[in-house]
């Protein structure tokens, strides 16, 4: 064999068994890592508010339903769009769906079909007075929530606060077994809300829908929004 063959050929052996050698080492395991986990709460007032109507038309025509429909969602759509204010008042159309009604025997006898319009906004008073003209369409329900601004807000004290327990646990975890430091290995952060839902007195009213032009009362709570920041660090000396 050539010379120069002959030292390439070991070369490689002497390579592919230092590659297998490291593959069959153990790896020392990890010594002094904790696991640990800290949350913080921050509760503040729901300030967006999702107000839903809708309306049910049925027929033996499926195009007359349909008409009948698109006549009752413009009339209640030319009574709100006046009174639209962005982010305090927008207003949207909701589900709008026909399908057939059949008999015993799988036979058509006749359509219905429902449609919906949406009320969002901060404005509560103005969302409320708009559904009470309404006169085409009847309440469907509520849902109050955060909206975007007041969720980050909420979320960034929440996680100042969670992050500050999780740096003060682990120093106190670390000053406890008799270590000088930590280092943070990995971190995970988690946000959540916990809202509370529509008061039951305004149930009741949405339940008798709006009847009148007496504007809708509304009544919004609170949420609480929870971070939680968890992780491992390994104690040093």
């Amino acid at each position: 064999m050539n010379k120069w063959l002959k030292v390439l050929a070991a070369g490689l052996v002497m390579q592919i068994t230092t590659m297998l050698q490291a593959q069959v080492m153990p790896v020392a395991p990890l010594q002094n890592v904790v696991q640990l986990s800290a949350d913080a709460m921050v509760e503040v007032q729901q300030d967006w508010l999702e107000l839903s109507m809708n309306t049910t038309r049925d027929g033996s025509n499926a195009a007359q339903v349909q008409t009948q429909l698109k006549q009752a969602l413009e009339s209640a759509l030319q009574l709100i769009r006046p009174l639209a204010q962005p982010g305090q008042l927008d207003v949207r159309t909701g589900n709008f769906n026909l399908y057939p009604q059949h008999n015993r025997d799988g036979h058509i006898t006749g359509w219905q079909g429902t449609a919906g319009l949406v009320l969002e906004g901060r404005d509560f008073a103005l969302i409320g007075a708009a559904a009470g003209r309404v006169q085409t369409l009847t309440m469907a329900g509520v849902q109050f929530s955060l909206s975007r601004e007041q969720r980050a807000r909420a979320q960034d004290q929440a996680q100042a606060t969670a992050i500050a327990r999780f740096q003060a646990q682990a120093g106190d975890i670390a000053k406890g077994f008799g270590f000088a430091a930590y280092n943070l290995r990995e971190v995970a952060i988690q946000a959540n809300d916990q809202g509370n839902g529509p008061r039951p007195r305004i149930l009741a009213m949405l339940a008798k829908g709006a009847a009148s032009e007496a504007a809708v009362p509304v009544e919004a709570g609170k949420t609480a929004v929870v971070v939680t920041v968890s992780g491992s660090v390994q104690l040093m000396k």
